[in-house]
């Protein structure tokens, strides 16, 4: 996963649009299907590294990796590592992160509505 040059057009265009509308703020953070997978595995309660890499059978480890990082930098996530041999790590929704619940049904109850127009096509 690349970041995008702090000093290109494309950079300045997204922090633009981020700072004059929170819908695309917001959007910039859980926007990406693993990003948004992550949350929606993660409303029910916690998961190990291992439990989320099964339910999102094709991630990279890597990229599962790189995407909890950047969750857990933006405040969406937690990471707990518990002082154990073999080293065992929980992911859970912070309480900013749980507020999305709400709103992941939300897109569920929209998407199926809309697959089904799609489907009738």
């Amino acid at each position: 996963m690349t970041k995008i040059k702090e000093n290109s057009t494309n950079f300045a265009n997204k922090k633009a649009l981020a700072d004059e509308c929170p819908e695309i703020y917001a959007s910039n953070i859980i926007g990406g299907q693993w990003a948004l997978a992550i949350c929606c595995y993660l409303i029910n309660g916690k998961m190990r590294f291992g439990e989320l890499r099964k339910k999102l059978q094709n991630i990279t480890e890597r990229m599962l990796t790189l995407q909890l990082r950047r969750l857990e930098e933006d405040k969406i996530i937690t990471r707990t590592v518990f002082a154990e041999v073999p080293p065992r790590v929980e992911y859970e929704l912070t309480e900013i992160g749980y507020k999305l619940k709400p709103i992941i049904l939300e897109f569920e109850k929209w998407g199926n509505e809309h697959k089904q127009i799609m489907d009738k096509e």
